[in-house]
């Protein structure tokens, strides 16, 4: 499976940002999916993730209400719809898929196996 992000860039505090991952592969509405982002200096910290079929959900706490996971699997598209942006949400952020045999969420960077290359958001004060 190959990720690809898009959607990064800069934004005022309170604006919104819609991340987009494109995955290769025939198997991708096996692949549960997930969001992860990288502070400069901080650990690579779960952000949200979504289970193979799009039913099931799961956010970071600090995320809850503004940001929202979906996914088409006739397009192999996961998207990340960032609202009332921060300026800690400032991060490179990935697009990550577990291996087709694991159908629902992780919450951990170790339980994902392909990573895309990251996309910067930056938001302003």
């Amino acid at each position: 499976v190959q990720l690809v992000e898009s959607g990064g860039g800069l934004v005022q505090a309170g604006g919104s940002l819609r991340l987009s991952c494109a995955a290769s592969g025939r198997t991708f509405s096996r692949n549960a999916m997930g969001w992860f982002r990288e502070a400069p200096g901080k650990d690579r910290e779960f952000v949200a993730a979504i289970n193979s079929s799009g039913r099931g959900t799961h956010y970071r706490d600090s995320v809850k209400g503004r940001f929202t996971i979906s996914r088409d699997n006739a397009k192999n598209t996961v998207n990340l719809q960032m609202n009332s942006l921060k300026p800690e949400d400032t991060a490179v952020y990935y697009c990550a898929a577990r291996k087709n045999v694991f159908t629902e969420m992780g919450i951990t960077s170790g339980e994902y196996a392909y990573w895309g290359q990251g996309t910067q958001v930056t938001v302003s004060s």
